[in-house]
């Protein structure tokens, strides 16, 4: 089980992690988020990214092996990875209507053999 919480919680610090980074990428659209100043704008990403870092400590300590968990230290960096990039793909097709072209596919790809070798003994 503390490999399923690791993987949820990484995948929710993700989500806000994501919104931290680039959703006020989106957001600029709003008349009202357009005209605030760049030090707002940091400051509200901060605010957001402080609910990633509460989810993503749990995760790497609830998952880590060297607390009782199921991963190595390279194990979860490479789930964290592959789960960053799989919701910012989500996020870029949903949120900014990009096309997902056949680099992506081979890059996806490629990830998912990175976490294969990963795991390998």
């Amino acid at each position: 089980m503390k490999g399923l919480y690791t993987v949820l919680l990484l995948l929710c610090s993700n989500v806000f992690m994501t919104l931290a980074w680039y959703g006020h990428l989106k957001m600029s659209e709003w008349s009202w988020f357009k005209s605030l100043p760049l030090i707002a704008v940091i400051v509200l990403s901060w605010g957001v990214a402080f609910f990633e870092y509460c989810l993503q400590v749990p995760a790497n300590r609830i998952g880590f092996a060297g607390n009782g968990g199921p991963f190595n230290l390279m194990q979860l960096k490479v789930i964290q990875e592959v789960i960053t990039l799989t919701v910012f793909v989500l996020f870029s097709v949903i949120a900014f209507k990009m096309q997902l072209r056949w680099n992506h596919i081979v890059a996806a790809v490629l990830l998912v053999l990175a976490v294969y070798f990963v795991f390998r003994s």
